[in-house]
């Protein structure tokens, strides 16, 4: 049979010139050599390295909802992804069910049909019946199904030039000696062909299951379905990683669908006790309790588990890639408890104890942000030591360019500075959580209060810039809000030490755990998969992360802004002093920052004129490199190099010079190539002026000031967790108010809606209240 399927494989057809199978013995060098069989992967991160996989595709996974036929979607979704990983040097193994469901819609259709020729026959006889199906056996339907699903996987994997070959077992191969060394010689022979072994366990003559058969010690399971099959096959073929796909999104502490049902992250085996088991799924044999019992049994022979949901492709995307690419997808299983608390226990913690600070008096809250600014003073030199020994690491490994770098390093003077700015933010913490905004009296004795309360839990992610942590860490704490903060790991020492300082300013009233640091080797996508737990993402970097992390929050909203392309434009009727002075301080003050200019726009009547010379002289003194739009290089004979594209936010000493022909034409410049972060306009008349900061649509408008004044501390915010160039919410730079929201107080006497129908006694007032106005809702003495 194995050489019959050999042979047909070996065969291309004529019309298939690409699809050409290998039998070279497959380069290794695509991915790197996994572990040493015998100790498991202690963390999703190192599934990287697995190089031989087991794929387990469970009864529910393959087959269609009604039981008869397959999901042919799902299972081309799966075999894309193996073969993928196949071609990039990996040993792929699947074990699969479906033979069963393949059958039975096979024996469903022939009876059907050999029942409808018998009718058609004797109908001129005897009157027709109504046609049924009988109750199909197992093993029949195994038997008939098992050729045509063995064709099916054939033909999907021959569109990406993947060999497959069958391999049917039963519980005495694994039993008998010989037996096992021969299917162990035959997959071996099979994984170094480059050939995709497809087993299942022979069910057209498997006894049926034994209800107290199950696993009987390290070195014997009892192959009883699938789960057990493929967990005595991952152990004996030495496999790096096994992954279990069902119908379900992994192992949860109680059945899914429960009110306290959670999806557990990592399981270790110590933890068996805390599960609750459900049923079983629709199809199949086995059961979650079974593919867990099968899956430490796999753990403790070597083999790395991860059990995950395959039924949904559209919604869980490539779980196959994803899993071995590290990401939190499904229960992984692990040997090695973590010392510290996992990141979902810790937004846990942070959102019990965020809900303790926000109900502290405001003079509480703003107690912990000074004295926070007092332990930035009194410690520096621990934290200064901390920041040196990153300095040093990064210098060393010599991968970060001079602006990061900068960014990194923390100085008394810049720790002086951030202490001042939490000693605003503590003023300003006075008047912020539960400030009433609005008060309406809706009726009589019904008064309704519109009142500022925190947001919930922010997750805030910056890289090499550890002085952000105290300040968004102040922001987090005047507003009552609970935060997650994921640090580079550039600053992870820095980071350590100042998020000790803030735990430490939050024990004095008893909310230690409302700030926690991840330090575990979570990734970013992985956070922002975490939309049951975290309220609001906010991005503090390069426009890079801001659109990674864009493009990977799935249902939680982020603050933030993707690029800053700031526009300066100089009118004609600019000043000479005020275009130099701004223009080199938009530019030249800190390029990589998102508030630099990075387009300027220069009205057609300065060309050919001293202020023109002037700014061009200014920017080459600074060693600005200048790029020419295409307005501009035409009026040149011998111009600057020209612009690729107008959207192009440079970070650095870099500008584009263009040339429009009005305020006008600028403006709808700036609408066209910015990005709604920061735009200038620099002139003495007031009106063009006016005109530009009522039709420009950023979030931040000057006249004859700089784009550098984008910022929440010159702003007088205290500090900002962030520039937004979000159309809701919080606009421009983010401080205090931009992280708190609203909620409705309606406080009565008793009053019901059918009050106020036609058929009622009372009428609405809808009267404005002075928000400072003591309510006067009467209640009842009883």
């Amino acid at each position: 049979m194995l050489l019959r399927r050999l042979t047909l494989c070996s065969r291309t057809p004529l019309d298939y010139p690409g699809h050409v199978c290998s039998f070279l013995t497959r380069p290794l060098t695509q991915v790197t050599e996994g572990r040493a069989h015998g100790s498991s992967f202690a963390h999703r991160s190192e599934l990287r390295r697995a190089k031989r996989i087991v794929v387990k595709l469970g009864s529910a996974v393959v087959t269609r909802g009604d039981e008869c036929g397959l999901a042919l979607g799902r299972l081309a979704s799966i075999v894309e992804q193996v073969a993928m990983l196949q071609n990039q040097g990996r040993e792929m193994m699947i074990v699969t069910s479906g033979a069963v469901a393949f059958g039975k819609q096979r024996l469903r259709h022939e009876i059907l049909l050999s029942q409808s020729v018998r009718q058609a026959l004797h109908s001129g006889h005897s009157q027709l019946k109504e046609m049924s199906v009988p109750v199909l056996e197992a093993r029949a339907c195994a038997a008939a199904g098992q050729s045509g699903l063995m064709a099916l996987y054939e033909a999907m994997f021959t569109q990406y030039s993947t060999c497959t070959a069958q391999v049917l077992v039963t519980n005495l191969d694994f039993h008998d000696d010989q037996k096992r060394q021969n299917l162990n010689s035959t997959l071996q022979e099979l994984l170094r062909m480059n050939i995709v072994p497809i087993i299942n366990t022979n069910d057209a003559v498997v006894p049926p299951p034994e209800p107290n058969s199950d696993l009987l010690g390290v070195n014997v399971i009892s192959i009883k379905d699938n789960d057990s099959l493929a967990a005595r096959l991952a152990v004996e073929m030495k496999a790096d990683l096994l992954i279990a796909l069902s119908d379900v999104e992994g192992l949860y502490n109680s059945p899914p669908g429960t009110d306290d049902a959670k999806l557990i992250d990592i399981f270790y085996p110590g933890d068996q006790q805390s599960i609750t088991y459900g049923t079983k799924s629709r199809v199949g044999i086995g059961g979650m309790e079974a593919k867990v019992k099968a899956a430490l049994w796999a753990l403790q022979g070597g083999t790395s588990v991860v059990i995950a949901n395959g039924t949904h492709p559209k919604v869980t995307g490539q779980v196959i890639t994803d899993i071995v690419e590290g990401k939190k997808v499904g229960t992984f299983f692990s040997e090695i408890k973590p010392a510290g608390p996992t990141v979902e226990h810790q937004t846990e913690m942070a959102r019990n104890s965020g809900r303790t600070l926000a109900s502290l008096h405001p003079d509480q809250r703003s107690e912990i942000i000074c004295h926070l600014a007092e332990l930035l003073t009194e410690r520096k030199e621990e934290v200064l030591a901390a920041n040196k020994m990153d300095i040093d690491q990064a210098v060393n490994a010599g991968h970060l360019p001079p602006a990061m770098l900068k960014r990194l390093s923390l100085s008394p003077a810049k720790l002086n500075s951030l202490a001042i700015g939490l000693r605003q933010i503590a003023v300003a913490a006075q008047d912020s959580v539960g400030r009433v905004l609005r008060r309406t009296r809706v009726a009589h004795n019904l008064e309704l209060e519109q009142i500022a309360v925190p947001i919930g839990v922010l997750l805030v992610i910056f890289e090499a810039r550890p002085d952000c942590l105290p300040q968004v860490s102040a922001l987090a704490i005047a507003s009552g809000n609970a935060l997650l903060l994921k640090g580079g790991k550039e600053a992870a020492n820095t980071n350590h030490v100042l998020h000790q300082l803030t735990q430490e300013a939050l024990s004095v009233h008893g909310v230690r755990e409302a700030v926690q640091l991840v330090s575990t080797r979570e990734e970013v996508e992985d956070l922002c998969r975490l939309d049951k737990m975290i309220d609001l993402i906010i991005p503090r970097g390069s426009s890079q992360l801001v659109r990674n992390i864009q493009r990977a929050a799935k249902g939680i909203p982020v603050l933030g802004h993707s690029e800053g392309i700031c526009h300066v434009y100089v009118d004609s009727e600019a000043s000479v002093d005020r275009v130099i002075k701004i223009v080199r301080d938009s530019k030249c003050d800190y390029p990589a920052a998102c508030n630099a200019m990075e387009t300027l726009l220069i009205h057609r009547d300065i060309l050919r004129t001293p202020l023109f010379d002037q700014i061009i002289d200014m920017l080459r003194a600074e060693r600005v490199k200048i790029h020419a739009g295409p307005q501009f290089a035409s009026f040149l004979t011998f111009s600057p190099s020209e612009v690729k594209s107008m959207r192009t936010e440079y970070g650095d000493l870099e500008c584009c010079i263009e040339v429009v022909n009005s305020m006008q034409e600028a403006v709808d410049h700036i609408h066209k190539y910015g990005s709604s972060h920061t735009d200038v306009i620099i002139t003495e008349n007031e009106s063009t002026a006016e005109q530009f900061l009522q039709q420009l649509d950023s979030a931040c408008v000057f006249w004859n000031a700089s784009s550098r004044f984008a910022d929440g501390y010159r702003f007088g915010l205290g500090a900002e967790v962030g520039i937004s160039t979000a159309r809701i919410h919080a606009r421009g730079p983010v401080g205090l108010e931009g992280l708190l929201t609203t909620k409705w107080v309606l406080r009565g006497a008793g009053q019901t809606a059918a009050d106020f129908s036609e058929q009622g006694t009372m009428k609405y007032l809808h009267e404005n209240l002075p928000v400072e106005q003591p309510l006067t809702v009467q209640r009842d003495s009883n």
